[in-house]
């Protein structure tokens, strides 16, 4: 290896370990200040509303490791050039060192919550990593003898007769100094990873049966047509979209709900008095409002919760002048929900349970807001510590801030399934299949597909599980030979149509009909 290349090497090896040394630091103190997160959760914050469309369109759930790879490679390369500055003068190299961690600093700084604690990772860091800069650094010179010296004439005369222990007793030192490194990284990382899953954890949480149960879930079209959406969607498969790289790791002796501003009277809640009080237990559709026409950011799912005017009424809140409640997450992220539509009588709760268990973690454990019928970005606040009654006026919420709707009501949606977008399918009878949604809008009445500009045909339901939750459609189609073009629309309870005109989500949620092209042979 030249020296050039193994300066380098020195470099991205001295930013791995200040890495892993500030991530353990952060397991311990505070998880989202771990240097890269908060780099990756800066950048997350000052992206353009169209490159996150994008980003969430082109890499779906795995935007997030995108992100977190991206930033890390960058922070490598610039290592590798304090290496190769370190090999001139050390001080060069730990000065870029230096500059890279107090940019992962003042990006832990910027969290809403953020307080003196979030800079002690990066310090870590710093220390760590110039430490380990030095030392390997100092390995291959540790050795060296000026030019010209009579130490230098006599290194000279050992060596052209074969002397080669200085240049393997430095080899063999930078290995060692490499491995233990190396080493420290590793276990360094796999400490903090350990510790964050050391709280309490959901699945070891038992949930009581709800005081209100939900009808019988009925039995879907999962069986009948082949490739259609089940019917009730899998924990492990149930979409996630929010800013977190990491997720808050959340006990529950530390946790608590409270519901403060203009109220009668600031009341706080534990999970154990969440258990206690009245559950209420609802099958409910989940919309992100980055879904696509035709996209899968879209659930169902049973959830148990604490209604959420139960708990208003523990507040107070009949001569409040605010009209929304701004929601905030253990890490300071704020979401805006009109209060008006969060008491209008629809099941908005404070779910404690998904699916006949806990939440899981990336679902919000230990406590989540959810409201039927509003997208997700101004009433699903996952992680959720704190309601506050107030105006628009007086606060905006983190997307608000950033140019999105205050008042997103779900719209009227569909989407086909089976068969897939350019599939090719064998002629003769076949099913068209998928699912569409209306929550909050009396449900789906009626879903239409059209086959090449032809007339709609009304396809078949499947069962309802309330006006709240999705619902399965199937068409029989005899499909003869050729390029077809599938077009599916759907009507809610209302008598509402699902509207053609096309959308992009930004600001208040995609529209339009989903078309789907197959070929016949």
């Amino acid at each position: 290896m030249t020296s050039r290349l193994l300066h380098a090497w020195f470099g991205v090896l001295a930013t791995l370990v200040g890495v892993a040394a500030g991530h353990l630091v952060a397991a311990l103190t505070e998880p989202s200040a771990s240097p890269v997160l908060a780099v990756g959760s800066a950048v997350i914050d000052l992206t353009p509303t169209p490159l996150k469309e994008w980003a969430i369109a082109h890499f779906g759930s795995n935007d997030k490791t995108v992100l977190v790879g991206s930033v890390l490679v960058g922070v490598l390369l610039l290592a590798a050039v304090a290496g190769l500055l370190a090999r001139r003068r050390l001080a060069y190299g730990a000065a870029l060192l230096v500059v890279l961690v107090a940019i992962a600093a003042a990006a832990a700084l910027s969290r809403p919550t953020a307080g003196p604690i979030e800079v002690l990772p990066s310090v870590v860091a710093a220390i760590a990593g110039v430490g380990a800069l030095a030392w390997l650094v100092t390995r291959t010179t540790s050795g060296a003898v000026p030019a010209g010296s009579a130490a230098a004439d006599d290194r000279h005369r050992d060596t052209s007769h074969g002397d080669t222990s200085h240049r393997g007793t430095s080899r063999r030192a930078v290995l060692v100094a490499s491995g233990t490194l190396t080493v420290a990284a590793a276990a360094m990382g796999g400490i903090g990873r350990w510790i964050g899953s050391y709280l309490t954890r959901p699945e070891d949480v038992a949930l009581p049966a709800p005081d209100d149960p939900a009808p019988a879930f009925p039995a879907g079209l999962d069986d009948r047509v082949p490739g259609i959406t089940p019917f009730r969607t899998a924990t492990s498969d149930f979409y996630r979209v929010d800013t977190r790289l990491t997720l808050p790791a959340v006990g529950l002796d530390g946790w608590r709900l409270t519901i403060d501003g203009d109220v009668d009277r600031e009341v706080g809640f534990s999970f154990d008095d969440l258990t206690q009080m009245d559950l209420i237990e609802r099958d409910i559709t989940l919309t992100c409002v980055s879904n696509e026409v035709g996209g899968h950011y879209v659930g169902g799912a049973r959830w148990l919760g604490v209604s959420l005017t139960d708990l208003l009424d523990r507040a107070g809140i009949g001569h409040t002048g605010a009209d929304q409640i701004l929601s905030t997450d253990v890490d300071g992220m704020t979401i805006s929900t009109p209060l008006e539509l969060a008491t209008d009588g629809r099941d908005a709760m404070i779910a404690i349970g998904m699916n006949g268990a806990a939440l899981p973690r990336e679902h919000g454990f230990p406590a989540r807001m959810v409201v039927p019928g509003l997208y997700g970005f101004i009433s699903a606040t996952k992680w959720i510590t704190r309601m506050t009654l107030t105006t628009y006026a007086e606060h905006d919420a983190y997307w608000t801030q950033r140019g999105w709707a205050t008042d997103a009501p779900i719209k009227i949606a569909s989407r086909i399934d089976t068969p897939r977008p350019l599939a090719t399918i064998d002629a003769g009878r076949t099913l068209i299949g998928g699912v569409a949604w209306a929550q909050h809008r009396g449900g789906v009445a009626k879903v239409e597909v059209r086959i090449d500009g032809g007339p709609w045909q009304e396809a078949r339901l499947g069962p309802s599980a309330g006006n709240d939750y999705w619902r399965q459609w199937y068409l029989p189609w005899s499909a003869g030979s050729g390029r077809h073009t599938l077009t599916v629309r759907a009507t809610d309870g209302r008598g509402e149509q699902q509207t053609a005109v096309r959308a992009t989500p930004f600001p208040d949620g995609s529209s339009g009909l989903q078309q789907v092209v197959v070929t016949v042979t």
